[in-house]
């Protein structure tokens, strides 16, 4: 994995650590919105909406653009993608180790039988 893999995950997954951020990501999944409609649910100045916003902007999240007089903030599904992708690369990985470790433990519980010089 490049450097520059690794940085775009690590802003990812910071980004998405916070449940507010989470819940913005979860609402544009739904389709674009505006600051002030992404705001509605929260107990949140604009302002500390704004700065949520710009964390997933820069994480490359969420993009937005000029539409008339405002700016609709748009979900970047590419960016989640990368994230999925990698979660599943690394589930497939624990769940072979996993497996691996169940076969283990249930041959230590229950040794073979038998004469071991046959």
């Amino acid at each position: 994995m490049t450097a520059a893999v690794e940085e775009r995950l690590d802003a990812t997954f910071g980004a998405l650590a916070d449940p507010t951020r989470r819940a913005i990501v979860a609402r544009l999944a739904v389709g674009d919105a505006t600051v002030n409609e992404l705001a509605e649910p929260f107990d949140l100045s604009l302002p500390g909406i704004s700065k949520h916003l710009k964390v997933l902007e820069r994480s490359g999240l969420i993009s937005r653009r000029r539409q008339a007089q405002v700016r609709p903030c748009h979900l970047e599904k590419d960016a989640l993608d990368a994230a999925v992708d990698w979660i599943e690369a690394n589930r497939r990985m624990w769940t072979e180790r996993f497996d691996k470790l169940d076969d283990h433990l249930r041959t230590l519980q229950n040794p073979p039988t038998g004469d071991p010089h046959a």
